[in-house]
């Protein structure tokens, strides 16, 4: 009986997550990418400089999160290569553990590396960070500017314009996927 409530919880979460609103054409999210990164750049001291030296950036202006002990995420976002759009891409996210509440933010991953840029790009419309690669969350405080900050790793994740409350301690697997628009 247990497990039939968990998979009940689990379909209807993903149910849930799936009828947030998400960008119909590629006009209206690179619409909303355009936007979410003003906001970044308004927010952010240092960050225009440091999107022009990045090799690649995604930007995903509207991921939504949900979760009451089993959570999920999904966006869809655009592939920015020197400010031109190259793909579109969904993130989902699949999560267990201790987790309540529900937010929406934006988020930027910035592709420091062409080894980084590659590897995302050439696998096959698909890549899970559990098993490829790690993003660093970049943190900064409002005073310093993102290039006086040294980030080491190949991908450094940028989320901000958060609404909502989400408290989570979780296991959880990401993955992209290449989608047409």
């Amino acid at each position: 009986m247990k497990i039939f409530n968990l998979k009940t919880l689990v379909v209807g979460l993903f149910l849930g997550l799936s009828t947030f609103s998400v960008a119909d054409t590629a006009k209206e999210l690179n619409h909303d990418a355009n936007m979410a990164i003003n906001t970044f750049l308004d927010e952010t001291k240092g960050g225009d400089a440091f999107l022009v030296n990045a090799k690649a950036f995604l930007v995903f202006p509207k991921v939504q999160e949900a979760g009451f002990f089993v959570g999920g995420k999904y966006a869809e976002g655009v592939l920015r290569v020197k400010r031109d759009t190259k793909a579109y891409y969904k993130m989902t996210v699949a999560s267990l553990g201790f987790q309540m509440g529900a937010q929406e933010y934006s988020l930027i991953i910035a592709f420091t590396s062409d080894a980084a840029l590659k590897k995302f790009m050439m696998d096959d419309d698909e890549w899970e960070t559990d098993v490829d690669g790690k993003i660093t969350i970049a943190e900064w405080n409002s005073k310093e500017e993102l290039d006086d900050v040294d980030f080491k790793d190949d991908m450094v994740a940028f989320v901000y314009d958060t609404k909502g409350l989400m408290g989570s301690f979780t296991m959880e697997g990401t993955r992209f996927e290449k989608i047409k628009k």
